[in-house]
């Protein structure tokens, strides 16, 4: 049985099935909900006056947003009587996944896939399948 389980948290509805998945299958692991901030969606601003203002705005709404789904998260957790720890990471969401939970000694990683193919899963790549490429530990993708 895992002792810690990650679960990266974003606005889809499949990651809120993965953590609904990890609660009810590791009640008894300690659960980390992260969410990582994709600087590669930021908007790239010119050199002009107020883009370095409008990029800090753009990432405190990243950040508060960030807040949103880890609170919904953890309202999830209490509900099922679980506790729950909560990360927000900034980088390339598979990157960071990967690395925070090997310098986070998490034994398995739960997640949700888009269920992206063909054309789609090349251009726009998958999340879900680099992790599982990459990670040292079991990962479970919940579609």
């Amino acid at each position: 049985m895992p002792r810690k389980v990650l679960v990266p948290i974003d606005e889809s509805e499949r990651s809120t099935a993965a953590l609904e998945f990890a609660l009810e299958t590791h009640p008894e692991a300690t659960i980390v909900a992260l969410h990582v901030i994709d600087p590669s969606d930021f908007p790239m601003g010119g050199i002009e006056a107020g883009a370095a203002t409008e990029l800090e705005r753009f990432r405190e709404d990243r950040v508060e947003r960030a807040e949103e789904l880890l609170g919904n998260a953890a309202e999830l957790a209490a509900e099922a009587g679980v506790d729950l720890e909560t990360v927000t990471e900034t980088g390339r969401p598979s990157r960071t996944i990967v690395s925070y939970a090997e310098e986070n000694d998490a034994d398995h990683i739960v997640m949700g896939s888009h269920g992206r193919t063909g054309a789609s899963r090349i251009l726009l790549g998958s999340v879900a399948e680099a992790v599982t490429r990459r990670s040292s530990v079991p990962v479970t993708i919940v579609r």
